[in-house]
């Protein structure tokens, strides 16, 4: 019997792992893909919006010789705090069934079955993306993820989005060498835009070094041509790729079969404590971006790093009373 079973080995899953490691605590973390997935699944030429410091976990120092850290930067630090922490984890391994039984856990995954006083749910947001819902997107050359620019030279692109990731990708293809086109529903780009790069691609626009459709939608992917809803009308234009950069979003799936109650709106957000972290479900809590359902924008690294300390200070406190 655990006390503790973490389900995701992400940042703020192994920030539980250290909090549960202070505490005393026996505790596992399990992932279904590698250690830090979805950091791993940016793309490779990523650079954090936020400081190193604002991404250290569990006290540890996060050391760079620059001011923002990219992503092998944050993959070897990870790495590092887990390794040096000797933290249990068992990489690989998804969790598929989660029973509340009398007074505990039963976790079931795809090689094992635990069982544990406390769950905490740490799954992030990156595993599922958000679809066009049109015509031809699940043609090969429609992509939800992208790894690196040079892959894309002297092709001819479409970028639907207008967000951090969609106007990196629009960027670095451009400096590739592709023919960038910028499909965007709104009427500008996005204030979220970090800040030393939407300067750029607004003057890129404007040189016409990237042709942007502000107001428009994309209405339906062929193998050799793509269609644009604009405000002047529906216009076809030649095309290689479609890198649809629309966000993700958590696998609500997966937390409605545990037993986490979701809102009844389309935001779909977790029913939580703010004080604890625990959901509706006694000893089963939730931290980091997952608690933001739809609203993926709300909880970063830098944000939801308390909530392992907030988590197992509640635990504590529940097995101080308990004993």
């Amino acid at each position: 019997m655990l006390d503790i079973l973490i389900i995701g080995g992400g940042p703020i899953g192994l920030a539980c792992g250290l909090a549960a490691q202070k505490a005393g605590l026996s505790f596992l973390i399990v992932e279904k893909g590698t250690l830090v997935n979805s950091l791993y699944n940016y793309p490779s030429t990523m650079t954090f919006f936020s400081t190193s410091e604002k991404l250290e976990i569990g006290g540890v120092p996060f050391v760079t010789t620059h001011n923002k850290p990219n992503r092998a930067d944050a993959l070897e630090y990870y790495r590092r705090v887990a390794l040096s922490n000797t933290l249990p984890l068992n990489l690989f391994e998804e969790v598929t069934e989660v029973q509340h039984l009398d007074g505990h856990y039963k976790v079931t995954t795809t090689k094992a079955v635990y069982e544990a006083k406390y769950i905490i749910v740490s799954t992030g947001f990156y595993d599922i993306a958000v679809n066009l819902d049109i015509p031809g997107e699940n043609l090969p050359k429609v992509k939800h993820y992208y790894q690196d620019p040079a892959f894309y030279t002297l092709q001819k692109v479409i970028v639907v989005g207008s967000s951090n990731s969609a106007i990196d990708v629009a960027l670095e293809t451009y400096r590739k060498g592709a023919d960038v086109t910028l499909v965007v529903r709104g009427s500008e780009i996005s204030e979220r835009v970090k800040y030393w790069v939407r300067p750029d691609i607004i003057n890129r626009i404007k040189e016409g070094s990237i042709k942007a459709y502000f107001n428009s939608n994309l209405k339906a992917i062929r193998e050799t041509e793509a269609d644009i809803e604009t405000p002047d009308g529906l216009i076809t234009i030649p095309n290689d790729f479609v890198m649809a950069m629309t966000g993700y979003k958590p696998n609500f799936l997966f937390l409605k079969k545990i037993g986490i109650t979701l809102s009844d709106d389309d935001r779909y957000i977790p029913q939580y404590n703010k004080d604890t972290m625990e959901t509706n479900l006694p000893g089963m809590y939730l931290a980091g971006v997952v608690c933001g359902g739809m609203d993926t924008h709300l909880w970063f690294i830098e944000n939801s790093r308390i909530h392992a300390e907030m988590i197992l200070d509640d635990i504590v406190k529940k097995e101080f009373q308990t004993n």
